[in-house]
């Protein structure tokens, strides 16, 4: 090793050298002095330490190692990049209402995982921009013009995976789960859909290496909001069921017959308790409808209603097979007279749809659920005093499939039968419809009644 001499240049006029395995390196310096301390690393590394040296680079071992180490240190991958590789290895394998189910989740997590100023966007367009931007096909895409303050903040705003472990982050994430952006308790079962996709994320997140452990699993925060029991307040009796499908009929008389189209559609939410994404899948060769007696609905597809966005057919209505079924596999669901004779009248009136659909609307393309939505809405006000109409009974269409299993339950079809025919499982049956089964309290004081007699206290 030389001693330190001028280079004879202004900007790093120092130099040292020195030779490994007979071959010179070196190195400038601004100063005599950074020289001189570099020169006695080197000398400490090869005379005091014994170290030996890379031929390549002159540079002692412990300077590679830590060189290497540096090197391999990657910055900490952020939450919407990490969405956004995520969902896009999930796409392809998911329907479309998974797809958009993981989307929202994600992005109600986002709001937590952003950090803030006093000039972030809102809630709202966060929430859109990270729907937009998580989804493949817009990889690449300049976001549209209204979203695009808000993407650029997620892009660069937003925190680090590894942040979730952070106590305080992951406090907001689970209010961000559980509520909405109004501040009001999120349903049920939106937080449940939002928790599982967030769990999966945070298993992929652990399988590669971006977090130690999911947090999540040590989580046992008590949520606040629906248990997922049926509402009885939601359910209608037998002359209510009639009144609301008479109703129904009136809507938009003047206008296309939206509401005589609809009629048997809703008859069969309400007696055969079929999903309305079943009802609108349903075709013609899936009903066994006779002249009398009871008939049969083969049910095997749904038409779930998802986005363009969200489908691989561009369309708003994916095509998938039936909820928690193999993709091949039907469900038979046997029909009384009454379903029977409304199907037959509205085969006569409007005939088939496209594919065969039993329902369609004025053009036979698929009914869509704004449709079915609004001409409900409008049925509750014509057959519904006001304040029923204000009150939670048959709010929605699906508490027609509500009122029809609990009808069969109070008859004492069952669990099992019932689960078979509405396609869910006996667990789930029993779990929601419970609090509305008529009769239970009843039983249950005699029995006890019974007991303090034969006690002798009464």
């Amino acid at each position: 090793m030389w001693k330190v001499s001028k280079t004879g240049r202004k900007s790093r006029p120092w130099r040292l050298r020195w030779v490994v395995a007979g071959r010179v390196h070196g190195d400038t310096f601004t100063t005599s002095a950074l020289a001189e301390s570099r020169r006695s690393e080197l000398w400490q590394a090869m005379n005091r330490r014994g170290e030996a040296f890379e031929i390549e680079s002159g540079l002692p071992e412990s300077e590679v190692r830590a060189a290497a180490e540096t090197a391999d240190v990657k910055p900490p991958l952020r939450w919407f990049e990490f969405c956004r590789t995520y969902v896009a290895g999930r796409w392809r394998m998911s329907a479309a209402k998974t797809r958009e189910g993981m989307a929202d989740g994600l992005a109600a997590v986002a709001l937590a995982m952003v950090k803030r100023g006093d000039d972030a966007p809102e809630d709202k367009e966060l929430r859109l921009a990270f729907r937009w931007g998580v989804i493949p096909a817009n990889a690449g895409e300049h976001p549209p013009a209204e979203l695009k303050t808000a993407y650029d903040w997620l892009a660069t705003s937003d925190r680090p995976v590894v942040d979730l472990a952070d106590t305080v982050v992951f406090e907001d994430v689970m209010y961000r789960l559980s509520y909405r952006l109004n501040g009001t308790p999120a349903a049920g079962e939106t937080y449940k859909r939002r928790r599982r996709a967030l769990n999966t994320a945070l298993e992929h997140a652990v399988a590669t290496g971006e977090l130690q452990e999911n947090p999540l699993q040590a989580s046992r925060k008590k949520r606040v909001g629906s248990s997922g029991v049926v509402d009885r307040r939601v359910l209608v009796n037998a002359v209510q069921g009639r009144q609301l499908l008479t109703a129904v009929s009136y809507v938009g008389s003047w206008d296309r017959n939206r509401g005589r189209r609809l009629v048997a559609f809703y008859a069969v939410l309400y007696y055969a308790g079929l999903r309305p994404a079943e009802a609108v899948g349903l075709r013609l060769a899936d009903c066994h409808l006779p002249d009398t007696g009871w008939g049969t609905l083969m049910l095997r597809e749904t038409r779930p209603v998802s986005g363009k966005q969200w489908t691989d057919s561009g369309e708003r209505h994916d095509r998938r097979g039936l909820k928690a079924r193999e993709a091949s596999t039907d469900r038979p669901v046997p029909i009384p007279p009454v379903l029977v004779a409304i199907l037959r009248a509205h085969l006569k009136e409007f005939g088939t749809a496209e594919e065969g659909r039993v329902f369609g609307n004025e053009r036979g393309g698929v009914v869509g659920s704004s449709t079915y939505w609004r001409v409900w809405e409008e049925a509750r006000e014509y057959a519904l005093p006001p304040e029923r109409v204000a009150s939670p009974l048959a709010g929605r269409p699906y508490d027609l499939r509500h009122a029809c299993i609990t009808r069969w339950l109070n008859a004492g079809v069952p669990i099992a039968e019932v689960a078979r025919r509405v396609g869910n499982s006996p667990e789930v049956i029993h779990r929601r419809y419970h609090g509305c089964i008529d009769g239970h309290e009843e039983v249950a004081n005699a029995r006890i009644a019974l007991a303090l007699r034969e006690d002798g206290d009464e």
